[in-house]
């Protein structure tokens, strides 16, 4: 990661202003303000190179850099690609080649660029690592345990570039996911020069600002745009919401506008730019709903614009970062067990950690046979990201078609030949592989209709189900877990204690397996279960989103009083 510090940016702004002709301080420019996110000066920078030396491949990769971060993923691809062509053993540009390619919609070609650089420089493990995320989502496993102990080995060595969002995919402790996450964030904060200090307010309404790119349609939104709207009804409380995204224009955008007490576009903007924003209006208490995942911007909060900062909800795993305070979970997905493997300081709801929109209509789905599923037999599911479909999931996912005679698994449709490989894993488990459907993406009303024409879901390991859990439980489909020793593998596990069904949180694999055969053999049990399910989602709380504000909003009234808050109405 580049953080764009500004003494470097202030440094390189002075070289193309004495020597505009410097093509060599334009490339590193471009660099430099992409880093800060400053994506319109990194463009004049990349356009200035090339203007220097026309389709010279560094200065092709630095548009191609822009025209990715500006979501131009076909112009991106297209500038990356001839970068490469003129310089094809440059593995840096057959990484960004890679990244445009993902998000292009290429997949198998994606895999290519990240396997010419790693034939490049095998022995990088940022390098490595990009080629191990990607081959989980295409659920090409080969070499993956090879590719695993590499990165995981460069973890231990300190090594900065493993991104602690992909390291939730591998089978490691909460030990190793913290050194991961506070390796990626020392070197960030060596980069950057936080906003002086500052506090909470004395007395006055609390403001409490959440940072995320998912303001939209999309499961951050899904999971909090009803909590916002119950907060409406705590007068000591305003909400501010940073969109780092643009406009979808969905139903759930307006929803959480309409919610907001002030909403702030801040897509595109520098990360200075948006701390500065954030320091400007106020905030007391500052939710980071990206942390280190995609498309989030930790560098604004490696800033310091707020004076309580706070880890929730999108991240599941500690940040390790000295600029978070306060990481929010539950009792059940973050134990006490593992509070020492936190650099934050835990804060447990009442309830599980995880919000939802509780005003979605669950619509009548399609007959089965239009769904592409049997019309009799048992059918299992799991709609979770093909990335999460890791050999040993998909074994016991297996064995349990084995023993369930005419039953399917049906599964979310990957990128690529994801699918394809996937029915290959079963021919070669034994398994006829026609038992192996697969659903399209879906509008969201469309997918969560669906969990209406599913048995049971069969959850995965070590990324649990997170929101499609929430979607299965909410929609009437039992989910069946096995929770694991890290905060990613217990999600589904609180949502299930929560509701009261703890026998759906098997101990081990063996017992995961023996269930989901029990219940797919047995109609009547499966009945039995919907039942108990449908009056648990009813009176166990945890789809209440008005207990759930009430809790929160407690939750954030004792934190600001920690740090000098003395309420609304104190003077």
């Amino acid at each position: 990661m580049n953080g764009g510090g500004v003494d470097e940016r202030l440094q390189l702004q002075a070289a193309v202003r004495r020597d505009p002709q410097d093509f060599l301080a334009w490339v590193m420019l471009a660099d430099a303000e992409l880093g800060a996110g400053a994506v319109a000066a990194g463009e004049q920078a990349a356009v200035r190179a090339l203007q220097l030396r026309p389709g010279h491949p560094e200065a092709l990769a630095r548009l191609g850099r822009v025209r990715w971060t500006q979501g131009r993923h076909a112009d991106a691809a297209q500038a990356l690609r001839e970068a490469l062509r003129q310089a094809p053993q440059h593995p840096g540009i057959a990484v960004w080649l890679g990244h445009a390619l993902e998000d292009n919609g290429e997949a198998e070609a994606a895999a290519q660029a990240y396997a010419h650089a790693h034939a490049l420089l095998p022995q990088e493990p940022s390098i490595a690592a990009y080629l191990l995320n990607w081959r989980r989502k295409l659920c090409d496993w080969r070499g993956l345990d090879a590719l695993s102990q590499q990165v995981r080995g460069a973890v231990r060595q300190g090594h900065p570039a493993i991104e602690p969002f992909a390291f939730l995919n591998e089978d490691a402790g909460a030990d190793e996911q913290l050194r991961c996450a506070r390796n990626r964030a020392q070197a960030l904060a060596r980069s950057l020069a936080p906003l002086p200090a500052a506090q909470v307010r004395g007395d006055g309404a609390l403001r409490i600002g959440f940072l995320s790119n998912g303001f939209g349609a999309h499961p951050t939104g899904l999971l909090t745009v009803a909590l916002f709207e119950r907060l409406r009804a705590h007068a000591d409380l305003q909400v501010h919401l940073f969109a780092l995204n643009g406009d979808d224009r969905s139903a759930l955008r307006a929803r959480l506008q309409a919610a907001a007490h002030a909403w702030h576009d801040v897509a595109g903007q520098p990360h200075r730019q948006i701390a500065q924003r954030i320091r400007d209006t106020g905030i007391d208490l500052l939710f980071d709903l990206r942390g280190w995942g995609g498309g989030g911007t930790p560098e604004v909060l490696a800033l310091r614009p707020a004076p309580v900062q706070v880890n929730w909800l999108a991240y599941p795993g500690t940040s390790g970062a000295p600029w978070i305070d306060y990481v929010v979970g539950d009792a059940y997905a973050l134990p006490p067990t593992l509070a020492a493997h936190y650099s934050e300081r835990v804060l447990r709801l009442p309830r599980a950690f995880q919000p939802s929109d509780d005003t979605r209509h669950v619509g009548t789905p399609p007959a089965r046979r239009d769904c592409g599923l049997p019309e009799h037999g048992t059918v299992f599911c799991c709609f979770n990201n093909s990335y999460k479909l890791g050999p040993r999931s998909m074994a016991r996912m297996l064995e349990v078609l084995r023993q369930v005679p005419d039953s399917v698994l049906w599964l979310l449709s990957g990128p690529g030949q994801a699918d394809d490989r996937l029915r290959a894993a079963a021919a070669a488990a034994g398994v006829d592989p026609t038992r192996l459907r697969f659903m399209p993406k879906l509008a969201h009303p469309d997918y969560l209709a669906r969990y209406r024409q599913a048995d049971l879901f069969l959850d995965t390991h070590p990324y649990n189900a997170h929101t499609t859990a929430s979607d299965a439980l909410w929609a009437g489909c039992p989910v069946l877990t096995c929770p694991g020793s890290t905060f990613a593998a217990r999600v589904a596990g609180s949502l299930n204690h929560h509701l009261g069904l703890d026998d759906m949180n098997a101990a081990d694999d063996a017992a995961f397996v023996a269930t989901a055969v029990r219940l797919g053999r047995d109609p009547a049990a499966r009945q039995a279960l919907r039942e108990r399910l449908q009056a648990r989602r009813a009176d166990s709380g945890l789809f209440d989103m008005r207990g759930f504000a009430d809790d929160f909003a407690a939750l954030l009234r004792d934190t600001a009083s920690r740090h000098g808050w003395e309420g609304a109405g104190s003077t």
